[in-house]
């Protein structure tokens, strides 16, 4: 089982680790910094490092409990020990673009009840997905413009990690349609201190005011109270 270490410390972009697993160029490691691919977040890039040889993570996704990293070369074999460092400005930009989106979820949730129904980042915008009847420019533009007063404002963002009986006591902390499966008995959630509690296990600033401003891009009507929004963070 990989120890996922950004669980807790979404700010830690070097560690040390062992490699217990090789399956040709998928490295699994006892403990990882990188982020696999989900939740509507890309995978962390990087490299690994073994005795001066550079070995760069192209892709990382999570199979099971462990958490697999491709690498552009063989060569690792198991017990290796290797010093991973995280392309931090890819990493860094992402947590920006998905703590301005529980921030704007919590928002458009706050305002209108609505559930957020799906979110994708991506490297030129990040698209938010959440049902509601009546939805325009003018309603879109309201809701921008509470999540950047919010931004400004300076809430710290917390990490906690609450038994799943409590964290459901939370209202509306899971404002996905599809809630978490009952194996999972723990579960973390992002606090936006004093305005939102989502359950999450992405990546996270530590205050909205790292976030920069959010500016909506395009909107769409995707059927029946179903609406998307693209926006960036500058």
């Amino acid at each position: 089982m990989t120890e996922q270490l950004w669980l807790k410390d979404c700010y830690e972009k070097e560690f040390e680790a062992e490699v217990i697993d090789v399956l040709g160029k998928y490295i699994m490691l006892d403990k990882t910094a990188f982020y696999p691919e989900g939740g509507g977040q890309p995978t962390d890039r990087g490299s690994l490092w073994m005795n001066g040889t550079q070995y760069n993570v192209l892709f990382v996704n999570k199979v099971g409990n462990d958490i697999r990293h491709e690498v552009d070369r063989e060569g690792l074999k198991q017990g290796d020990k290797v010093h991973g460092i995280i392309d931090w400005e890819r990493r860094y930009k992402f947590m920006k673009c998905h703590t301005a989106a529980h921030v704007l979820s919590g928002v458009i949730n706050h305002e209108t009840g609505a559930l957020i129904t799906g979110n994708q980042i991506a490297e030129d915008k990040t698209r938010l997905d959440f049902s509601l009847e009546k939805f325009d420019q003018e309603v879109l533009n309201n809701f921008v413009s509470k999540a950047n007063q919010i931004i400004l404002k300076g809430y710290p963002v917390n990490i906690k990690f609450m038994e799943r009986e409590e964290a459901f006591k939370i209202p509306a902390i899971v404002k996905l349609k599809m809630l978490l499966p009952e194996s999972i008995k723990e579960i973390r959630v992002i606090e936006i201190e004093g305005f939102d509690q989502q359950a999450c296990a992405g990546c996270h600033v530590k205050n909205t005011s790292e976030i920069g401003m959010i500016q909506a891009i395009k909107m769409e009507n995707k059927g029946k109270n179903n609406r998307r929004v693209y926006f960036i963070v500058k």
